[in-house]
């Protein structure tokens, strides 16, 4: 879903087409990223324990990759009823499994730092004005903001918008030193307020906003035999550790409609929002010049979801290495 912000024109200049279909271009996934060496420092606010199961399935993803993230906040936000407690579930079973996790990586990092992290923000969206009281969850945003470390802060919304509205709100200089990359459609919907702050009032921010691009995780791509979304947890999640038992548990098939921000983190050029990645290409507007959004080029949507493709286009090969990440916690 489209919010009305984004009825802006699309400069033609800056789409990204792939050509699909073409070999030669989709022979590797995308150069650069935390797999390849590159270490992104990030915090996710999620809506985990609300009315949707995927954000725990997206954890349970993102802790199986903690090894190559400096994870340094896990943020629980509106909407619904979601807590600390619901992180803290996730983390539970990443403890049961750390043992083998550490077995192919000293780099995981301990379950009791893990659980120091999680924070709990607002319990309720914002108001009008799209920003109320500070939470410890915006506390913390605005802390590890403006932490000795020269690389950005990645903050990763799965839910709503409403911590990282309060943080810029009470410390504006923290721009500089983060980059957002917020899944919107249903998401923005339940905080509206929040987002139009954002969007009306810091239009400096560096910020991907996904609204339909995400949907590539689960819509499209090859989806045969065991690539398909009930298939591929039933035979590579399912029975694979504590984590892979819980995701099984809260949904069993491939939702994660907010994993492909860390998949954006994980294979490809972060800097470079244009560019190819695992978790989609986007496009710049007339908005502003740190701002990109859903491609709209229609031979990269699936169905009417604009962008779709530049996710579902990587689907094989960020299955693949999920596979792999899934066997560690099986077994050392």
């Amino acid at each position: 879903m489209k919010t009305p912000q984004h009825s802006q024109s699309i400069s033609l200049a800056f789409l990204f087409v792939f050509v699909i279909g073409n070999s030669a271009a989709m022979a590797a996934s995308p150069p650069g990223g935390a797999l390849q060496g590159e270490r992104p420092r990030l915090i996710v606010s999620t809506d985990i324990g609300g009315s949707d199961p995927d954000d725990f399935q997206s954890l349970v993803h993102l802790l199986l990759y903690a090894d190559v993230l400096d994870l340094e906040g896990i943020i629980a936000s509106p909407p619904g009823a979601g807590r600390t407690k619901d992180i803290v579930e996730v983390i539970d079973a990443y403890a049961r499994d750390y043992a083998h996790l550490e077995a192919h990586s000293s780099d995981y990092p301990a379950p009791d730092a893990m659980r120091k992290i999680a924070k709990q923000g607002a319990h309720d969206k914002a108001p009008r004005k799209g920003w109320s009281q500070p939470t410890d969850g915006s506390r913390w945003i605005i802390e590890r903001a403006h932490a000795a470390d020269k690389r950005p802060l990645w903050i990763l919304v799965w839910g709503s918008i409403t911590d990282v509205a309060q943080a810029i709100h009470d410390d504006p200089s923290i721009k500089e030193h983060i980059r957002l990359y917020s899944i919107g459609s249903w998401n923005t919907v339940q905080d509206p307020a929040a987002r139009d702050y954002l969007f009306e009032h810091h239009k400096d921010l560096w910020w991907i906003e996904s609204d339909t691009t995400f949907r590539g995780m689960y819509m499209g791509g090859v989806q045969d035999g065991e690539w398909g979304n009930l298939q591929f947890v039933e035979r590579n999640v399912k029975g694979h550790g504590a984590l892979g038992d819980l995701f099984f548990q809260k949904k069993r098939d491939i939702k994660m409609g907010d994993t492909p921000s860390l998949l954006y983190l994980l294979r490809g050029d972060a800097n470079d929002p244009t560019a190819p990645h695992w978790g989609g290409a986007y496009v710049a507007t007339d908005y502003g010049k740190q701002y990109w959004t859903d491609n709209p080029d229609p031979g990269l949507s699936t169905g009417n979801r604009a962008g779709a493709k530049t996710v579902s286009n990587w689907r094989r090969e960020y299955l693949e290495d999920w596979k792999q990440r899934m066997d560690r916690a099986a077994k050392p």
